[in-house]
C-alpha cells in the first residue's frame, strides 16, 4: 500500500479507537453517575432552610405562566418565589400580575420590575442582582423562565441532596424538551460538544479544575453567593452560570452537578435561527477563549466529519481510479469508523433523552455545530454581535447598535 494510503488508514484507525473509548465512557457513566429524581429522597431536610427561588423574565409570555405555576406547586415547606420582570415588552407583566393576585393569600410570590438596564451590567445578571437584594432565604435557587417543574418535589429533593452532601453549590441539569426538527437534530450534537469539556465526573471531583453549572437550576448557599462576589463579579459575562461555578470551585467551595430524571424540563429554542443564535452564544460564553474554541472545532472536524469525508473520497477514488485497491481499503476502514461513531451516538442520544433515531442525522448536526463554533469565535473577537432577549452585546460590552441591525 502506498505510504499516503497507509498513513490515511492508520489515522482513521486511531479515530476509531477514540470512538470505541466513548463506548466505555458511556457505559461507565450509566453505571456510576447518579441521577436525581423525585424518589431520591423521602422529603426535605429537617430542619428545612428557607429558600429563595429567583427567576429573571424578559419577554417570556409563552413560558412564564407554566414556570411560575409549577414553582408555586412545590411541596417544600419554607420558600419564596421572586420573579424579576426585566424590561419586558410583551404580556409578561400582565401574566405575572394575574399570578401574583392568585397567589396573594400565601404571599409566596413576589414580582419585581426593572425598567432600565443598570450601566455596565448585562441584562440577566442585573435582574438577578435586584432579585437577590429582595431575597430572605438562606439558600438561593436560580432558575430560568423557560423551565417547567414536572415534579412537586424538585425543591425538596434538591435541597436535601445539597444539605446531606454538604455542598455549597448544586446545579441540577435539565431534561431538554425538543419539539421542532432543528431542536431534535442540533440539541444532542451541541450537548455532546459541551460534555467533552465538562464531564460531570470531573466537575464533581474536587481535585479537578473542571467547573460547570447550568443556569436552568443553580442552588447555592447565601454564604457561597456572597463569598464568590455574587452577580457583581460576573456582571459582564454572557454565561454567568459557568463563571460563577468556576470561581466557586477555584475558591475551594463544594460544587456538584447532577442529571435529573423527572424533576423539570426546559424548552430552549424552536427555530433554526433561535438555535443558531442560542448555541453560538453558549459556546462563546462557556469556552471563552480562542484555544478552547479552536480545539473544539478541530476535534469535531477530525473525529466526527473526517471519517465521513474519507468514506466519500475513498469510494469516489475506488470508482474512478485505475488502481482501486488502496482506495477500497481506505473506504472499508472509513465505513468501520463511521459505524462505530453511529453506535456511540445512538447510545448518547438515549442518554440525553433524545430519540436515538435522530442519531442518524448526527453528521449533518456536526456540520452545523462546527458553524456555530465558528460564529462563537467571531463573537469572541467582536466581529459579530450577541443579541439576547432584545439586548445587543459585542464581546463583553453592550453594543450601541439596534439589535435589529447588523450581523448576529
Amino acid at each position: 500500500m502506498p505510504t499516503a494510503f497507509l498513513v490515511w488508514t492508520v489515522f482513521l484507525s486511531l479515530i476509531g479507537l477514540i470512538w470505541l473509548s466513548r463506548h466505555l465512557e458511556i457505559s461507565r457513566a450509566r453505571r456510576t453517575e447518579r441521577m436525581l429524581s423525585s424518589h431520591s429522597h423521602d422529603g426535605p431536610p429537617r430542619p428545612a432552610p428557607r429558600v429563595s427561588v429567583l427567576v429573571a423574565a424578559k419577554d417570556e409570555e409563552a413560558n412564564i405562566g407554566d414556570c411560575v405555576r409549577s414553582l408555586l406547586d412545590q411541596d417544600y415547606p419554607d420558600y419564596e418565589i421572586i420573579i424579576i420582570n426585566d424590561r419586558s415588552a410583551d404580556r409578561t407583566a400582565e401574566i405575572l400580575e394575574d399570578l401574583r393576585l392568585q397567589a396573594k393569600p400565601n404571599g409566596r410570590l413576589k414580582v419585581l420590575t426593572i425598567h432600565e438596564l443598570r450601566e455596565g451590567w448585562f441584562g440577566k445578571n442585573n435582574a438577578m442582582r435586584e432579585g437577590v437584594g429582595a431575597a430572605t432565604g438562606e439558600w438561593f435557587c436560580f432558575a430560568d423562565a423557560d423551565c417547567r417543574q414536572t415534579s412537586r418535589r424538585t425543591l425538596s429533593v434538591a435541597v436535601r441532596e445539597a444539605v446531606e452532601r454538604k455542598l455549597d453549590f448544586l446545579s441540577v441539569l435539565p431534561v431538554l424538551e425538543t419539539r421542532s426538527f432543528w431542536e431534535k437534530l442540533l440539541q444532542p450534537v451541541c450537548a455532546a460538544i459541551m460534555v467533552f469539556w465538562f464531564r460531570p465526573a470531573k466537575v464533581n471531583d474536587p481535585k479537578s479544575k473542571a467547573a460547570y453549572a447550568n443556569g436552568a437550576f443553580m442552588l447555592m448557599k447565601r454564604s457561597c453567593y456572597d463569598r464568590i462576589g455574587g452577580h457583581d463579579r460576573v456582571k459582564t459575562e454572557v454565561n454567568e452560570d459557568m463563571h460563577m461555578a468556576r470561581i466557586a470551585k477555584s475558591m475551594g467551595l463544594r460544587l456538584n452537578v447532577i442529571q435529573n430524571d423527572d424533576l423539570y424540563v426546559t424548552h430552549m429554542y424552536s427555530t433554526f435561527k433561535q438555535t443558531w443564535r442560542g448555541w453560538s452564544r453558549i459556546f462563546y460564553g462557556c469556552f471563552g477563549t480562542f484555544p478552547r474554541l479552536s480545539v473544539s472545532m478541530a476535534l469535531l472536524t477530525v473525529a466526527s466529519l473526517f471519517p465521513w469525508m474519507s468514506l466519500l473520497v475513498a469510494v469516489a477514488g475506488g470508482l474512478i481510479s485505475s488502481d482501486a485497491q488502496p482506495w477500497w481499503r481506505v473506504a472499508c476502514v472509513s465505513a468501520g469508523v463511521v459505524l462505530v461513531q453511529q453506535t456511540v451516538m445512538f447510545r448518547f442520544y438515549r442518554l440525553v433523552r433524545s430519540h436515538p433515531a435522530w442519531s442518524f442525522g448526527y453528521v449533518f448536526g456536526a456540520v452545523l455545530g462546527l458553524g456555530m463554533l465558528v460564529n462563537a469565535m467571531l463573537k469572541l473577537g467582536g466581529a459579530t454581535r450577541t443579541v439576547w432577549r432584545g439586548t445587543s452585546y459585542r464581546g463583553r460590552r453592550l453594543d450601541q447598535q439596534s439589535p435589529q441591525t447588523g450581523r448576529i
